[in-house]
């Protein structure tokens, strides 16, 4: 059985992207999560500690995202779903990281990049 938790619209200013104005001046970024996990323990017995805790999860992406620049928004997805992928209980992620104010010469309301990593 797969069970979702999530999180949407996590926003961190960041410093990632591959102009220097992007790194000097830093920007908004939009993380979404899905995780995938069993839940019937944690529903069963009422316990946290058999799920995972959504606001640790939240602060932990937060700070990856917010830590060392990246040039590629679909580096800095990956990063957020190694973090995912570090509690025992996510069996995968599905990780979406949006870049609303991307450099582009053109009118546009998001740039986003979705991946999904499991531990199988």
């Amino acid at each position: 059985m797969k069970d979702q938790i999530t999180i949407t619209g996590l926003e961190i200013v960041a410093h990632h992207g591959v102009l220097e104005t992007e790194r000097r001046h830093g920007q908004l970024f939009v993380v979404d999560l899905v995780l995938e996990l069993d839940t019937v323990a944690a529903a069963a017995e009422d316990r946290l500690e058999l799920s995972v805790d959504y606001g640790v999860v939240a602060q932990q992406v937060h700070d990856a995202v917010a830590g060392d620049p990246v040039d590629l928004i679909e580096t800095l997805a990956q990063r957020v779903a190694d973090v995912c992928l570090r509690f025992p209980v996510v069996g995968s992620a599905r990780v979406t990281v949006h870049k609303p104010a991307a450099p582009l010469a053109v009118a546009f309301s998001d740039v986003a990049v979705t991946i999904e990593r499991s531990r199988v």
